[in-house]
């Protein structure tokens, strides 16, 4: 569908069923700041069938497929040439099976325990976290309306991507 002048958009779902936005810009070329407080950092395929969201997004958007490797996840990057762009995470056991697939995005965020418990003042609910990892502090949320989020502060961390392997 056209948005005025700003661009063109489509949301549609992935062979395994993961709602997902595309946009073609108009005058509106998309994100204007990135990985600082309060933008778009991440975002991440979760899924029951990973291996249709391995070949889908590939072949729609040309990515490369890096395979993270560490036996207690299955997890995946897709790449533009040496920029990952997209992670594919495999929803396992953990997941109540009423969970759907879906698109989690990150938002950046100063301090990751204050914008939690801002958050579930204002009604958000806390799903996962907060929690350390290699790339920041990270928590996993709900809105008041149930649509999955989470925030992160990576502006302290120089973690390495992890160890990957290309499969492409």
């Amino acid at each position: 569908m056209q948005v005025g002048g700003f661009g063109t958009m489509v949301i549609a779902r992935d062979p395994g069923g993961t709602a997902f936005g595309v946009w073609q810009a108009g005058s509106h070329e998309g994100f204007q700041a990135r990985t600082v407080p309060g933008a778009y950092n991440w975002a991440e395929v979760f899924t029951r069938e990973p291996e249709k969201a391995d070949s889908f997004f590939p072949a729609v958007f040309g990515y490369g497929v890096k395979r993270v490797e560490d036996d207690a996840i299955d997890f995946t990057l897709y790449d533009l040439g040496a920029d990952p762009v997209l992670g594919r995470m495999k929803m396992t056991e953990d997941f109540p099976p009423e969970v759907p697939p879906y698109l989690n995005v990150y938002f950046t965020v100063a301090d990751c325990d204050a914008a939690v418990e801002k958050a579930k003042a204002l009604g958000a609910e806390l799903r996962f976290g907060p929690l350390t990892i290699p790339f920041g502090r990270f928590a996993s949320l709900t809105d008041p309306q149930g649509a999955p989020f989470s925030v992160i502060d990576n502006t302290t961390t120089g973690g390495d991507m992890p160890n990957v392997s290309d499969v492409s």
